[in-house]
This record gives C-alpha cells, sequence and structure tokens, in this order.
C-alpha cells in the first residue's frame, strides 16, 4: 500500500507568500505614506537576498551533473513557480510604488525626473556634480566588459546609449550609480511650495553630457539594470588558515559569484538586453525580469520625510522596565524573581544593564556568551570587554557564518580577542544560533535564554524576549550548553531545556504525541504558538496527525509555512495567523496544553530541517508566571489579529481574519505602557 501523501508547500513557493504580505502592507491606504514607503523597500530588499541565496541554492543544485532526474523536475517546478509569482507581484509592486509616490505629490513632496528641472535645479544639479559627482562616476565601454559578473552586484547600473550627432550607431557604456557614497535621494530647490527629491540615477542622467565631456556631442538614453549573484561563500576547508581567516576569504569570494537573477528597464531595447544577458551568462533557469525605470527599492527605506513626521508612524518610546531602573542589583532581583524584557516594547538597554553590572561587579567570576549577530557599535561587546579588563573570564562564541554579517562579526571578534576575551568559533559544520548568557557568580549564578539576536539594532525593531533567571536548573544547563559546544557530538543529556542537534526534535514530536494520547483520550488537548518558520516535513506530518487526532492547533507564523491549514481529515484543527505590523515578529513560543497543566517555552529555534538538525539551537522551559502569562497574552493577541494578520492557506491568497479591528502590536504595546505606569503586574486580558 503506498504511502499517503499529505499537503506540503515547498519552503520558497512559501517565502514568496511571506514576502506578498509585506506588499500587500504598503497597498494598504490607512498606513502612513512614507511607512509604506518602507515596506516596499523592506520586500525589494527581501527579494534580492531571497535570490541571492534561495533561487541561487536550487539554481546551483539544478545545475549539478549528479542530481537526480525527481530532483531536477522538483527544483525545476519550484523556479517556474517562483519566477511566476515574482513576475505577476513585481507588476503590482510598481503599481504600489507609483500610486504611493502620486499620494506624496499631495502633500508636498514630489518626485522629480531629469526631464522636470527648472534653470534653478538644473543649475544646482551642474554644480552638484562638480563639486560632488564629478570623479565618482567612470563609465566602462560594454565593448571592454567580457564578463558583467566582475562588477559588484546589487548595484544600480545605467546602459548608457551614447550616439553622436549625425550618427545612427550607438556606444554603449556602463555606469555605476554611487548610491552608498552620495545616497539614494537628492534634495533639489523646491518649487511651487513643493519639496523636490530626485533619484540619484536621474541625477546621473542629467550630469551624462558632464561625465563624456570632452567627447563629440551626442544625445544620451540610459537605462537601468541590476544583476544579483549567488551568495554562497566558497570556503575552502582543506586550507591552513583559520577560521577567520577562511572565512574573510569567503566572503571575498562572493564577488566572483555567477548571476542568478537580473532587473532591468523595460524600456531597453531588446538587442542591448541581449548584450547584457550574455555577459552575465544567464541561465535558462535563472531569472531576468523587465521592471520600471529604477531598480534597488530596497533604498525607500531611507526616503527622506522633508519634515512631514506625520506620515510615519506615531513614535513609540522604547519601555524601561521599573526593575531595570531599580538602585538595588539586578543580579539579586534576579536570583529572588525571574526577570524579562520583550524588546522592542521594552528597551534593550536592560538587558546592557544586566552585562554592564556583571561587568564591574565583584562577585562575578566568569561571563560567557553566545553571539549571532552583533551592531555596528555594539554596547553588548563593549560590556564584555569591559568585564574582561575588569579581570573577569569572558567567553565569547561568535558565529561567523551569520549570512551577511560576517564582516561585522570578524571585526568584534579580533577586538575582544585584542582585549583579552575568549573568543571560540563555534563548530564546524554547525552553526550557532541559540541566544544565551551564562554569569558565574560567588553568590549564585544567572542565566539569559533569548528568542532573538544580543543586537541593539535588531532589538528596535525586532520583537523577541530575552528571559533572565537563576533557577538552578535551568542555569545549570545553560553552562552545559557551553560545553557542549565545545564537544558536541559527545552524548550529552539535558533535562530541563531542549537542545538540537541534541535531542530538540525528538522531545518535541514527544510533545506533540503528549497531545495526541490525551485528545484521544478525551481530555483537554491544544498547542498555542508562536514561530518564524515550519518547513521540517517530520513536523509537518506530526501536526496533522495531531489535527486528526482532534488537537487544536493555533499558530502565529512570520515566514515560510509549509503547512495547509484546514484541509479536512488532514488539518481542519490547524489555524495559522501571519502578521506584518510596524516590528518584526521573531519571538519563538511554544504553549502545550498538557494535560491542563501547561508547559511553556521559549528559545531560538524555527521548526526547519536547519535548526532541529544543523544548528545549535536551545528552548528553554518557563515557570515564572509572570511571564507565562505575558507569552501566552503575546500569542492570544497575535490569533486575534484583524488588521495585519492574514490567515495562512498554503495558496498565497492572504486573507485577512474577519472580526472587529484589532491590532496585536498596538494592543500590546498599550498594556506594557499601561503596566509601566502603574507598575502594576499583568494578568490575562
Amino acid at each position: 500500500m503506498s504511502k499517503e501523501i499529505l499537503p506540503y508547500v515547498e519552503r520558497d513557493v512559501s517565502w514568496m507568500y511571506f514576502n506578498h504580505r509585506i506588499l500587500q502592507e504598503a497597498e494598504k491606504e490607512y498606513v502612513p505614506l512614507l511607512e509604506r514607503l518602507s515596506f516596499l523597500g523592506i520586500y525589494s530588499n527581501n527579494l534580492d537576498e531571497f535570490f541571492r541565496v534561495r533561487v541561487a541554492s536550487l539554481s546551483r543544485i539544478a545545475d549539478d551533473k549528479n542530481v537526480d532526474k525527481d530532483t531536477y523536475k522538483k527544483i525545476k517546478k519550484s523556479l517556474k513557480t517562483i519566477n511566476r509569482l515574482n513576475e505577476s507581484f513585481s507588476k503590482e509592486y510598481t503599481a504600489a510604488v507609483d500610486k504611493v509616490e502620486a499620494e506624496l505629490a499631495n502633500h508636498g513632496i514630489r518626485m522629480v525626473s531629469e526631464t522636470q528641472l527648472g534653470d534653478e535645479q538644473k543649475a544646482f544639479l551642474r554644480n552638484f556634480f562638480y563639486e560632488e559627482l564629478n570623479g565618482s562616476v567612470n563609465p566602462i565601454w560594454l565593448s571592454q566588459v567580457d564578463e558583467i559578473t566582475t562588477l559588484e552586484d546589487n548595484r544600480i547600473y545605467l546602459l548608457v546609449d551614447k550616439r553622436e550627432e549625425g550618427s545612427d550607431k550607438s556606444k554603449y557604456a556602463i555606469v555605476k550609480v554611487p548610491d552608498r557614497t552620495y545616497g539614494r535621494w537628492i534634495k533639489i530647490p523646491s518649487s511651487d511650495g513643493c519639496a523636490n527629491i530626485m533619484y540619484l540615477d536621474d541625477v546621473v542622467r542629467f550630469c551624462l553630457p558632464y561625465v563624456f565631456i570632452g567627447m563629440k556631442k551626442s544625445s544620451y538614453t540610459a537605462y537601468s539594470f541590476k544583476f544579483t549573484k549567488d551568495a554562497e561563500m566558497e570556503i575552502d576547508n582543506e586550507s591552513d588558515y583559520g577560521t577567520m581567516e577562511k572565512i574573510a576569504v569567503g566572503v571575498n569570494s562572493r564577488k566572483r559569484g555567477e548571476a542568478v537573477r537580473i532587473v532591468y528597464d523595460a524600456a531597453m531595447p531588446k538587442e542591448i538586453v541581449k548584450k547584457i544577458r550574455e555577459r552575465l551568462n544567464v541561465k535558462e533557469l535563472d531569472t531576468a525580469l523587465a521592471g520600471g525605470r529604477y531598480q534597488n527599492h530596497k533604498d525607500l527605506m531611507s526616503f527622506p520625510d522633508c519634515g512631514h513626521t506625520e506620515l510615519r508612524y506615531p513614535k513609540w518610546r522604547h519601555l524601561m522596565k521599573p526593575e531595570f531602573l531599580s538602585t538595588e542589583s539586578l543580579l539579586d532581583q534576579i536570583r529572588v524573581k525571574d526577570r524579562f524584557i520583550h524588546v522592542p516594547y521594552h528597551s534593550f538597554n536592560g538587558y546592557i544593564r544586566l552585562l554592564r553590572e556583571a561587568a564591574i561587579k565583584p562577585e562575578v567570576k566568569a561571563i560567557k556568551t553566545t553571539l549571532y549577530r552583533l551592531a555596528k557599535d555594539s554596547k553588548v561587546v563593549k560590556a564584555l570587554i569591559a568585564a574582561a579588563r575588569n579581570g573577569k573570564k569572558v567567553t565569547a562564541v561568535v558565529e561567523l557564518l551569520a549570512r551577511f554579517d560576517e564582516e561585522s562579526n570578524i571585526k568584534w571578534s579580533k577586538r575582544m580577542q585584542e582585549e583579552g576575551v575568549n573568543v571560540i568559533f563555534g563548530v564546524e559544520g554547525l552553526k550557532i544560533h541559540s541566544k544565551l548568557l551564562f554569569i558565574e557568580t560567588k553568590k549564585g549564578n544567572i542565566a539569559c535564554v533569548g528568542t532573538g539576536n544580543f543586537h541593539e539594532g535588531n532589538a528596535k525593531v525586532y520583537t523577541d524576549y530575552l528571559m533572565m533567571t537563576a533557577r538552578p536548573r535551568i542555569v545549570n544547563e545553560v553552562a552545559r550548553v557551553f560545553e557542549f559546544i565545545d564537544r558536541p557530538f559527545s552524548p550529552m543529556r539535558f533535562q530541563e531545556l531542549m537542545v538540537s542537534p541534541n535531542s530538540m526534535k525528538h522531545r518535541l514530536l514527544r510533545l506533540l504525541d503528549n497531545e495526541i494520547k490525551n485528545a484521544k483520550q478525551g481530555r483537554e488537548a491544544w498547542l498555542k504558538m508562536k514561530i518564524n518558520h515550519i518547513t521540517d516535513p517530520d513536523m509537518v506530518n506530526k501536526l496533522y496527525e495531531a489535527s486528526r487526532a482532534g488537537v487544536r492547533i493555533d499558530i502565529v507564523i512570520r515566514g515560510n509555512c509549509s503547512l495547509v491549514p484546514g484541509v479536512p481529515k488532514v488539518s481542519e484543527n490547524i489555524r495559522c495567523v501571519g502578521i506584518i505590523d510596524r516590528y518584526l515578529e521573531h519571538s519563538r513560543i511554544l504553549i502545550f496544553c498538557n494535560g491542563g497543566k501547561n508547559k511553556f517555552y521559549l528559545g531560538s529555534a524555527d521548526w526547519m530541517p536547519r535548526n532541529l538538525i544543523n544548528r545549535i539551537e536551545v528552548y528553554s522551559p518557563v515557570y515564572d508566571a509572570d511571564l507565562q502569562r505575558d507569552l501566552l497574552r503575546t500569542v492570544e493577541y497575535g490569533l486575534r489579529d484583524t488588521m495585519n494578520g492574514r490567515l495562512i492557506d498554503g495558496r498565497g491568497t492572504n486573507q485577512f481574519q474577519p472580526g472587529n479591528p484589532f491590532r496585536s502590536q498596538e494592543a500590546l504595546y498599550n498594556c506594557y505602557l499601561k503596566e509601566n505606569e502603574t507598575g502594576e503586574a499583568h494578568g490575562n486580558d
């Protein structure tokens, strides 16, 4: 008898549905205009990274001569679906950008092209060229370029068609738009009561006669394009380099990656498109997409407000919880009761205070922490360095393979080593993604378990929990995780923490089996969770099994979802809600009914093969009643969200939930604000 084939959405197709939810947010008329622009920028930036990483990986596998036919067909089908969705969403995206720009003009912010300039503005741009741009815009003749991939990817390029007067022949040049030096947005003199903004691309277009000065008088037409290269690093594991040097070499190897996508101005003549594609060596399975006049819309995230602050979300200040402002030792407070912060509602400075206190208190003997991503001006690292200078034994486990943050992590690793911090570069073949802090003291040890990076920048926009505890059973096991990092394949057992790749997946399946057993016995059985991604086939099938047994499963999910909820006799007891709002939903929370004795967990792991098998991840149980209530409220608010919560159905329809208007992030912020003002502990709402 053949095994039943259960519904499963391919990871990368489900990602396209997720990114479309971000585009939908930019299309909502009641979202402030500049925030809509920001969502359009996020959508574009996400898409670039997706093609650099995921689509590149699929293309690489499909190109492998040893790949089996079934795998090739599966990948080819996924790529075709991705490209079809991308083409459809691209048209929707262009329309959304045009609409927002038109609405901005109604508020006195006007986008101006090189053909819409008055005399004052032309004079301004001539001066701007000679005082600023001159020397930063250097054309390269296309005839001299054998492979465009030798150029930097994900930059804006203009393909310039230069035609001398009296000639029918064109000469083509490539010009890189120097947006990283001057920014993408150039404010030019106002007119008609409007602030005028130009794309730097259009500024360069206007200045082309000055760029080619000294040559025969010509007409110029410029078409924008960008290309995306495979971002997979070539790590030379056979070399004699140390780990940090290997990663540094690998980062540089990205410059040599093959092109996997090109996006170009649809007005570009076909013969020029052909020349560009030939020099990029874009393959059949790769993506070539005709788009609008402008590329690299990620810069919309930094669009100037021109003084129109009313076109942004009202500011929500990051709240400092009273215990983190108290003059009483925070270490002593944690020994009495578990403490937590929920960023960005609460200020990340609460965690910085914990590190700073640990760095200077004589009772502290040692500090150990995992660091996955680091801010450019990391207060976390500065506190660790202060601790080392104060004679503490400080160990930092740095993940050098945190994608696109390798260079920053290398820089800080060298600085910490110079200051006496013991820097460990993790485990060969296993990314260290857990978010842990261990503080050894003479009065009793402390641990912190988080759902997100110890990163000040992330903590301003990512929703994450940090739990601080002195419970010996948890703290001792956190300390043992650092031993496990030293000996990752040793048979180490954990009673409290769920640790991957050690036993996390097995224990998660066991917890679900317990709910299935209770449901079959007629007892209350449910799972409420909040997570970023669910793609692991075993976890998907176990959730289906639980649903068929009568377990009620409610999930707040942000990104990839291979589950197909609501299928009769398969997943009719599963509901998934995806939330896109001003903060990026990032926390991972699990709440099991457990026969009425609820079990709470928070941690770093999504339910993907990479997290459960190929990374060191940690879930910690939560015993503090206040934190339990807070976690439950966060999940339940997410499940109630009708303004920003979409129903995930496996088909990408992204329908909003029905019901009275309810916005979970705003409701949570208002609750935290009230609690801070009254100093009261919260209960269920």
